[in-house]
């Protein structure tokens, strides 16, 4: 299977996944579907994403890096969450590399299982580990 099939593959997941999560609202261990403005296009972009519950705060993590939801919520500075009916208006700031590594720890505790293939470290990855990745993996606060 070449790139191309994968990629195909994975963009037809999303869609059946935000379908499953944003119109019919199944709840997926708190996954969401994040509409997002298209910096270029101005058109709704939607991906699922698993918000993380930490401390007293909320964060968006990227798993896959400097995707093209990052890059729209970047620009754009606010989106919207939503699970079936349910919606929020959103509005973040971004993380500094020096602060992940506990959210990172907390999403992979929670996720592992499902993003330790993208990511290249699981749960039980070290602090050195962690800060290894850390430039890799874009984090948002979602503000209160």
């Amino acid at each position: 299977m070449n790139a191309k099939n994968i990629a195909s593959i994975g963009v037809r997941l999303n869609s059946a996944v935000s379908y499953l999560i944003g119109r019919l609202g199944w709840n997926l261990q708190g996954a969401k579907v994040l509409d997002v403005r298209g910096r270029k296009s101005g058109e709704i972009h939607s991906v699922p994403v698993n918000p993380l519950e930490f401390g007293e705060q909320r964060y968006l993590v990227s798993v896959r890096g400097e995707s093209a939801w990052v890059r729209n919520l970047r620009a754009a500075g606010e989106a919207t969450l939503r699970r079936g009916h349910d919606t929020e208006v959103i509005r973040i700031h971004e993380i500094g590399d020096n602060e992940k590594v506990p959210i990172l720890r907390a999403y992979l505790q929670k996720w592992a299982w499902q993003v330790k293939s993208i990511m290249g470290v699981g749960k039980d990855a070290s602090n050195e580990e962690l800060r290894a990745i850390a430039a890799k993996h874009p984090v948002f606060e979602i503000e209160p």
